[in-house]
């Protein structure tokens, strides 16, 4: 049985010989919490080939997806499957308009 998600919920559980075919962002990556599968990464391009990598995937595996699209996860036993978003870029803090020297010194000439 093939199931097909445009975007999977944190946790997945499939039984042997059930699949999942979802979408996934670059940077997200799949943890197996127990069980063995075999997933079929998203389509990429050597030269002039479209190819798909197939990994196995065991009890307390981590696989990082570096490109985003379409994947393909078959159990080989019974799995519970995590998948987890891609971390968020740790945002550039903005210094304080006071801790600016241009702006203290506007701020020294104007008065303001």
């Amino acid at each position: 049985m093939l199931t097909t998600l445009s975007q999977a919920p944190d946790s997945i559980v499939l039984e042997p010989g059930q699949s999942l075919r979802t979408s996934v962002e670059a940077g997200s990556w799949i943890q197996v919490a127990e069980g063995r599968a075999r997933m079929v990464s998203p389509p990429g391009w050597l030269g002039e080939t479209v190819f798909m990598k197939e990994t196995l995937l065991g009890e307390g595996d981590v696989h990082r997806l570096p490109h985003g699209g379409w994947i393909e996860v078959h159990a080989l036993t019974p799995v519970h499957l995590r998948l987890h978003a891609p971390l968020a870029a740790p945002s550039r803090a903005v210094a304080p308009v006071e801790a600016r020297p241009v702006m203290r010194f506007v701020r020294l000439l104007t008065g303001w």
